[in-house]
């Protein structure tokens, strides 16, 4: 029985919250995203409350419900919190014909998305 050793996988809890169809184009909502991943919670927190983005007040929203997902389903502590992952991936697009000139019609597309935020403990 040489060679034949033990794999002992360590399962680290995560928590995740997700935004199914926002009404904003995933590209806009990415711009945030990319500044709070990998910060820790409190931090990704504040950049979200004061950054002058439309997707921000988005992000604060979910990202305070991945922290109540953290905490009350997980058993996880709020101070080793951080933002493991962040992504935002294109949901369908609404088509909406607005009247253009001589008598055509210009195709309006309202964008949408799906943004999943991942949650893990720092060790």
């Amino acid at each position: 029985m040489e060679g034949k050793q033990e794999v002992r996988e360590e399962i680290i809890p995560k928590a995740e919250a997700t935004l199914k169809f926002a009404r904003i184009s995933s590209r806009k909502v990415k711009i945030v995203a990319d500044l709070i991943r990998g910060k820790d919670v409190d931090e990704a927190l504040a950049i979200v409350k004061f950054a002058p983005k439309a997707s921000a007040e988005i992000l604060e929203k979910l990202l305070k419900s991945a922290i109540a997902n953290a905490e009350n389903n997980h058993n996880m502590k709020h101070e080793k919190l951080y933002v493991d992952q962040i992504y935002a991936n294109q949901g369908p697009t609404l088509k909406r014909i607005r009247p253009a000139a001589k008598g055509s019609a210009v195709r309006i597309r309202k964008r949408t998305s799906h943004i999943t935020i991942v949650l893990k403990e720092r060790e």
